[in-house]
């Protein structure tokens, strides 16, 4: 099986990732810090890093993106530093790519999000490269399996939906 990894930042990393794992296609998820400024960035020391997930993905059954537009839609990218009740820079919403390819996919992804008027506002979400991943602690791993009532600002919001794509798209 061949897989690919997508990075991204959407706020609280339990919520993404309690949503994220349960999509056919995902073959493992972790969360961690990236796209920051301290080396080995922990949970009390990560500097300017985003809480974010790491996607090992199976291209075949998900695609790229298909993956972004859920990840947009269990987030609000039209809010700078901020998902619900958390606030600051660890709490941004980013894409990290890990190619042109995937660079690509999401500034189109983007543009179709911005275009279709169905989110409250413009994207904010930023685009830069992947970076090094440090994993969090054990204890963020699979929190939200663990602890099912546990805190997240994720949901599924049902009318941020792009409509779907023609074949010639």
């Amino acid at each position: 099986m061949t897989t690919e990894t997508a990075t991204l930042a959407g706020g609280c990393f339990w919520g993404m990732q309690d949503l994220i794992r349960k999509m056919d296609g995902v073959v493992s998820t972790r969360v961690g810090y990236t796209g920051g400024d301290v080396e080995n960035a922990t949970y009390k020391n990560h500097g300017t890093h985003a809480e974010a997930i790491e996607v090992v993905y199976n291209p075949e059954k998900i695609s790229f993106r298909r993956l972004l537009e859920f990840f947009f839609q269990i987030h609000d990218p039209t809010t700078e530093n901020r998902q619900g009740n958390d606030r600051g820079m660890s709490y941004r919403s980013a894409i990290y790519y890990a190619d042109e390819a995937q660079k690509a996919v999401a500034l189109d992804t983007i543009a179709d999000v911005n275009a279709s008027g169905l989110w409250p506002d413009r994207v904010v979400t930023e685009l830069e490269p992947v970076g090094a991943f440090w994993e969090a602690e054990p204890e963020h791993q699979d929190y939200l399996e663990r602890i099912p009532n546990g805190y997240t600002c994720h949901f599924i919001r049902p009318d941020w939906v792009l409509p779907k794509r023609t074949a010639a798209e």
